[in-house]
């Protein structure tokens, strides 16, 4: 099945999307960007209903995906037409012109960023067992890591930024070391590898409009600390 793609924010990689059909009892899912500074948007989707979910809840302003990027914990509804939902009773209501008899929400977390949220829905009601619930946050945190690696790839692009591995500013000398060297200290502070590490600096440097090196000299310097409570996005 084709997977219906956004070019807003230039995501490519249908992967981020049929990975969940290929190892979960489900019949489509939806990632969409959601919070920071991103603005909101479907990156992806499997089939036309699983985009239909996703704007139905976002047009209303209500729904599962609100209550997992406000909890930042699965929402998870595996016989969601039987039951009421004081919290989203227009959406629920929606519901009842589909064939959605469950629905899985992720909420795509890095620590305190808020990277964005995948939906999942199934036409047959039921819970996911253990071993689905721990495939789906595996993939969940996946999904996190690629599509914030996408997203500053894109951004990236569009700003003509110059590669983190190319030489630095004669006035700067240093920076690359530096950028290393914080690298390091996220990578010890968040418990992350080297490569997660330095796409959280990034992260950080893209959500607050400046550039790497600058942020490394804050982590460097200790004005910067990594931890869940302070990388936000």
């Amino acid at each position: 099945m084709a997977e219906w793609t956004s070019t807003e924010v230039g995501v490519e990689d249908t992967a981020l999307c049929a990975h969940f059909l290929e190892a979960l009892p489900v019949n489509g899912a939806a990632v969409s960007v959601f919070g920071g500074a991103v603005p909101e948007t479907i990156v992806c989707a499997t089939d036309r209903l699983a985009a239909r979910l996703d704007e139905l809840q976002f047009d209303l302003g209500e729904g599962p995906r609100w209550e997992a990027a406000r909890t930042r914990l699965p929402v998870l509804e595996p016989r969601v037409r039987e039951v009421e939902h004081p919290l989203w009773p227009v959406f629920h209501m929606a519901l009842m012109d589909t064939t959605v008899q469950a629905l899985y929400v992720f909420p795509l977390i890095l620590g305190a960023l808020n990277v964005g949220i995948v939906e999942l829905y199934s036409t047959t009601p039921g819970a996911f067992d253990r071993t689905d619930r721990a495939k789906a946050l595996v993939l969940a945190n996946e999904t996190a890591w690629n599509l914030l690696d996408h997203l500053l790839r894109v951004q990236e692009a569009a700003t003509g930024a110059t590669s983190l591995t190319s030489t630095a500013p004669a006035e700067s000398p240093l920076s690359r070391r530096e950028i290393h060297q914080a690298t390091g200290m996220v990578l010890v502070q968040m418990n992350v590898t080297p490569t997660d590490a330095l796409l959280l600096l990034r992260a950080h440097a893209f959500s607050h409009g400046k550039t790497v090196r600058a942020i490394a000299g804050d982590v460097v310097a200790r004005r910067l600390h990594f931890s869940p409570q302070n990388t936000e996005l």
